[in-house]
């Protein structure tokens, strides 16, 4: 199968191929998928990193040759600030936070094809981090909007948060809430837990759905409505501007 990497800043990945259908992901810029069928102007695509299956506008995208394939996984950084502004054809280029830049040059540059190079003259990130690193990476969404699919700092929702943070943090995590909760290490206690463990919620009908960030003095830091910090406990959530509980408390988590 071929592949194809993203060179828009944000491309939202759909479950049908149309702009009416559910954002049910998103790539960012940099990010390399898989073409698996093609239908009109639309392409369904497998993102190599989760392997995350949907329908994606094929103007988005540009295809890579299997030497260029290869070569771009020999090195990852990732932009490690809230919003940049790359340089393309001298034209400010936006990128976010996440956005993937492979095989920087010593002029600065990343040559996604031949013909399109992007000047990058921005903080970058790579390699493994420990947890406070991972925290820091994390508290740069804060106030982040919440958006189903979402997995940038224009729009994110609860496991898109985990994933893109942990990702750039050298950690691999499934794309949806219910598999990230199969990962890692089961905590017993919230006093076990260390600031960039992970809480997982469950519904009434006792489905994972939601997860965040355990910080220190039982607090956690999610996405609902935005990225935001709030109390937790044994309970689960405690939202103090609604003074209730919002999440069920079903798991905790140590990722490594």
């Amino acid at each position: 199968m071929s592949k194809s990497i993203c060179q828009v800043s944000v491309a939202p990945v759909r479950k049908e191929p149309s702009d009416a259908s559910e954002m049910v992901t998103q790539l960012l810029f940099g990010e390399i998928c898989e073409v698996l069928e093609v239908k009109k102007q639309w392409i369904k695509i497998k993102i190599i990193f989760d392997e995350y299956e949907g329908w994606i506008d094929s103007k988005q995208v540009t295809s890579l040759s299997e030497l260029e394939y290869a070569n771009f996984q020999q090195e990852i950084m990732f932009i490690s600030e809230p919003f940049s502004l790359l340089v393309s054809k001298n034209e400010p280029f936006p990128v976010t936070i996440g956005a993937e830049i492979h095989l920087l040059n010593e002029e600065g540059e990343f040559e996604l094809t031949s013909n399109n190079k992007f000047l990058v003259d921005e903080p970058l990130i790579k390699g493994k981090q420990n947890k406070s690193q991972i925290l820091e990476l994390a508290f740069k969404y804060i106030n982040t909007p919440y958006l189903w699919g979402g997995k940038s700092t224009y729009g994110i929702d609860c496991s898109g948060l985990v994933q893109m943070v942990y990702k750039m943090a050298g950690y691999k995590l499934p794309r949806d809430t219910y598999q990230q909760a199969e990962v890692g290490q089961v905590l017993s206690f919230i006093e076990e837990a260390e600031p960039g463990d992970l809480a997982f919620f469950e519904n009434e009908e006792g489905r994972i759905i939601h997860v965040g960030f355990i910080l220190a003095d039982q607090k956690i830091l999610h996405a609902h409505g935005k990225v935001r910090v709030d109390n937790l406990d044994y309970t689960g959530i405690f939202n103090s501007d609604l003074n209730r509980y919002t999440h069920q408390l079903r798991v905790m988590r140590k990722i490594f």
